[in-house]
């Protein structure tokens, strides 16, 4: 099922700082992923059903598509679905990851449109919808791997309030396009990641 292209209305960043942002979001996610050993592939993750090797062939999956789909390339479903590399998953993600921080942070990247099935097969993405995408996966799978090891996890608080306005765009649903469960009760007081992570499906307080 294809899902909507994220939009935020009046977004709390001008253009210009947006791929500043996801180059931030990224290196912290990338962090909490370099603590993991191949050791912990098998541990569960706070993503129902998945270890984390699943986790990471998803998320190196879509590093790769959306790298790709930043540099203007036509991709395909195919161009979207993980695969597993063994103990080799944590090296397989760190190339990916790197190799989608230098392309959206690529000049003219705003600008364009990109191809990306899992959100639509009939229409081009606009650049600052992509990026926002690909940030708050960024974000939350940052959190995931960093639960998942207990390790911390940190972002800085520009990248937090980009984050939320981000996530409290996507609306609470039974059915988010298999991509996030319903949200989860949180202190609209708290903690602005905690306030994200409950907003896509994962409990603040996990794993206690």
């Amino acid at each position: 099922m294809a899902r909507a292209a994220i939009k935020v209305p009046g977004s709390i960043r001008r253009m210009e700082q947006l791929q500043e942002l996801h180059t931030r979001a990224m290196s912290a996610c990338a962090a909490a992923v370099a603590q993991a050993t191949p050791a912990d592939l098998s541990r569960p993750t706070p993503c129902a059903g998945w270890t984390l090797a699943d986790l990471l062939a998803h998320m190196t999956a879509q590093d790769r598509g959306f790298a790709g789909a930043a540099r203007g390339a036509v991709t395909t479903a195919d161009d979207w679905k993980p695969q597993y590399h063994g103990d080799d998953a944590i090296t397989e993600y760190a190339e990916a990851a790197a190799d989608v921080q230098r392309a959206i942070a690529e000049d003219g990247v705003l600008e364009r449109g990109f191809v990306i099935p899992e959100f639509a097969t009939d229409r081009l993405i606009k650049g600052p919808n992509a990026v926002r995408a690909h940030l708050i996966d960024a974000v939350v799978h940052g959190w995931d791997v960093a639960r998942t090891l207990g390790a911390g996890y940190v972002l800085d608080d520009e990248v937090l309030a980009e984050s939320l306005a981000i996530a409290e765009s996507i609306p609470d649903a039974d059915d988010r396009g298999g991509f996030f469960s319903r949200a989860v009760a949180a202190d609209p007081v708290a903690a602005p990641l905690d306030r994200i992570v409950a907003h896509l499906g994962r409990s603040p307080s996990r794993p206690d």
